[in-house]
């Protein structure tokens, strides 16, 4: 084996797992987002029930004091029953009284409304004054449990970007330009040879070379895709070396 190649084959897992770390630690600030935004969502629900709770108030009042004052108003047209002289302005000063009377009674339809509406918004507003600290303590612990995660994935960051970096010094510089040229263009740097064929490409290998693979000290690559090989014993060569005569 190439005595490069253990040490690119760590350095691609060291790769993937500072990957790894950075795609966790760059999510993080976007979940510490969402959680203050539900609470941001829960309060302003909660203020929303308040509001609508406290105008709902203020129109009962209006409509409340509405019907006193058309019973103040039906209350001077019977005073001005026994006043009228005629039986037309009677029965006239009567369908006033029955018109008013009838507004009173359209009027206390909407307060019923008014009254159900309220019940349920009081239900809304008390039951998330209930919730209300343990909802901020919820997103206070959360946010916490984020930021000590991330925290931690960056200690591990640095310590495997350390890793990283005596690595690529116990390299040749050649291994390393060949590595790093590779992973970015192929995504994967360093892969197995499984039964005779590149796990990069899928491509099957020439007889020759694949025997170059299990058996040369060369540092060699894909002849299709241009990754780095080593190679991965197969049930199938384990089986062969079995059953191979010793003479």
């Amino acid at each position: 084996m190439h005595p490069d190649l253990a040490t690119v084959k760590e350095l691609q897992d060291v790769d993937r797992k500072i990957g790894e770390l950075t795609s966790r630690i760059q999510v993080i600030p976007a979940q510490i987002k969402q959680i203050e935004d539900q609470l941001n969502e829960f309060l302003r629900a909660h203020e929303e029930h308040k509001t609508r709770l406290a105008s709902n108030q203020k129109e009962r009042r209006d409509l409340e004091g509405e019907i006193q004052l058309i019973k103040a108003k039906i209350a001077r047209h019977r005073d001005q029953l026994y006043e009228v002289k005629t039986n037309e302005a009677y029965r006239t000063m009567l369908h006033e009284i029955e018109g008013e009377e009838a507004k009173i009674r359209s009027i206390e339809d909407r307060i019923l409304e008014k009254m159900s509406e309220a019940e349920q918004l009081e239900k809304y507003v008390h039951d998330a004054a209930a919730r209300l600290d343990s909802e901020r303590s919820r997103v206070a612990t959360e946010k916490k449990e984020l930021e000590v995660e991330r925290q931690r994935d960056e200690d591990e960051r640095r310590q495997a970007e350390d890793r990283r970096r005596a690595l690529g010094a116990a390299v040749s510089e050649l291994t390393l330009r060949l590595y790093e040229k590779t992973l970015k263009s192929r995504g994967t740097a360093v892969v197995a040879v499984v039964d005779g064929s590149c796990a990069g490409c899928h491509v099957k290998l020439r007889p020759q070379f694949y025997n170059e693979v299990r058996s040369s000290d060369a540092l060699l690559t894909c002849e299709s895709c241009g990754r780095i090989l080593y190679y991965l014993e197969s049930p199938v060569d384990k089986a062969a070396e079995g059953t191979r005569v010793v003479i």
